[in-house]
Order: C-alpha cells, then structure tokens, then sequence
C-alpha cells in the first residue's frame, strides 16, 4: 500500500521509495526511509497536500509524491466500524 491511501491517524513504516534520484534523496534526506515509522496527520481540504509526520518531523507531501512511497501497517488494521454508534449501551 502507498502512503496517499492510508487513513489518517494510522502509523505504518516504509518500506520503499521508488522516486527519481533526485526526489527519492531529497526524501531520505528527510528521514523517509525504509523502517521509519510515518503517519498521516492531516489533509488540505481538497485533498493535496497531506500533512505526514516522519520520527516528530512534520512534512507535507503531495499526493503524486506520497504514491512513490510504499508502506506496511504495524498492527493488523482494520477500518472502523461504521455502525459503532448504533450499539446499545446497557
């Protein structure tokens, strides 16, 4: 999966980047680099940019640049139940 696709709030590591040489090193300069924990923060209001935050380090990232950036989730995710409110509470 690539990082414009995960939701937000959810913390996945990368795992590669496949970007041009001089974009793929203008990012590991970054610290987005196979292993560092990422997470989607935010997104603008039309969608582009995202906002991600790499080991505290806050970026924000076109939506183009993102797709170049593979990522695996930590923990087996989920999306959330849409219905969760509709559960009666005794």
């Amino acid at each position: 999966m690539t990082l414009d696709r995960i939701p937000r709030g959810i913390t996945a590591h990368v795992t590669s980047v496949e970007a041009s040489d001089t974009h793929g090193l203008r990012l590991m300069e970054m610290g987005v680099v196979p292993g560092a924990p990422v997470r989607v923060v935010k997104s603008a209001p039309l969608g582009d940019p995202i906002q991600v935050c790499v080991r505290n380090y806050h970026l924000a990232l076109r939506r183009a640049e993102a797709k170049s950036i593979t990522v695996t989730f930590t923990k087996e995710w989920k999306p959330p139940n849409p219905y969760a409110y509709l559960i009666k509470i005794r």
